[in-house]
């Protein structure tokens, strides 16, 4: 089966986790899908977990992508780079309740938009149980992006997002920490001039297993991308001044 979507889900200790997620994708996505399990070592509990249970994700294709360095970013990059769908997404190893949407997501790749955010914070979207300061951070950011740097999304610091095979082959990603590549690569189609959509999701804190969401770590790394959204809109900043790939292009 040639997959329309390539989700990418990177891991670490997941094992309380994705089984529900590769069911609720296995029983909600209709697409075509392949999921790319994005691991660092190979004694990570999510690998067992997965092996074990095939049953629980019958009719979706999975491969085991080796991190060839070490952490979320990595994770990320390695999936990436072993996709091959026209539609790539970045999928959360503990989400199990946003999977319905990702058909709704493809079809407005299909139609047009090179990336397309689920968005915490348009109506229908929620975020519950979230750390205060991540929580404040998360939405002051959102706001001010969205209102005053008019980046076209109300959630622009999400790491669930889809994008389309132009965005991961065309534009060079230069972060290096965390989630840090999914608002980069946002603000770089933004300044291009590509098309950007989102659509409704929720977000609750997480039952099993410690996030890999480190705020205060990765704070300097995204105001990096943060003000490179303002310099776009303020001082009109020319789309050749992105970096991309262009060995691919």
């Amino acid at each position: 089966m040639n997959s329309e979507i390539d989700i990418v889900i990177p891991v670490y200790n997941e094992g309380g986790n994705i089984l529900a997620t590769l069911g609720a994708i296995a029983r909600d996505v209709k697409t075509p899908a392949r999921v790319l399990i994005c691991y660092d070592h190979e004694n990570d509990n999510t690998l067992p977990a997965v092996r074990s249970n095939p049953d629980v994700y019958r009719g979706i294709e999975i491969e085991f992508v080796r991190n060839p360095t070490r952490g979320a970013h990595g994770a990320v990059m390695a999936g990436f780079a072993a996709s091959t769908a026209p539609i790539v997404v970045s999928y959360p190893a503990d989400d199990d309740f946003n999977a319905g949407i990702l058909d709704d997501m493809a079809g407005l790749i299909r139609s047009g938009y090179d990336i397309v955010c689920a968005s915490r914070f348009m109506p229908g979207g929620s975020m519950q149980g979230c750390p205060w300061l991540k929580a404040a951070l998360v939405r002051m950011a959102a706001f001010t992006l969205n209102r005053v740097a008019a980046l076209p999304t109300k959630d622009p610091t999400s790491g669930f997002r889809m994008f389309s095979r132009r965005v991961v082959d065309g534009i060079e990603v230069e972060s290096n920490e965390g989630f840090c590549y999914s608002i980069e690569l946002l603000v770089k189609a933004h300044r291009l001039g590509w098309c950007i959509g989102e659509i409704p999701a929720r977000w609750f804190e997480r039952r099993h297993g410690t996030s890999r969401f480190r705020v205060l770590k990765w704070l300097p790394a995204y105001f990096r991308w943060y003000r490179y959204a303002f310099a776009t809109t303020f001082l009109r900043r020319s789309p050749s001044t992105v970096a991309l790939k262009s060995s691919r292009m």
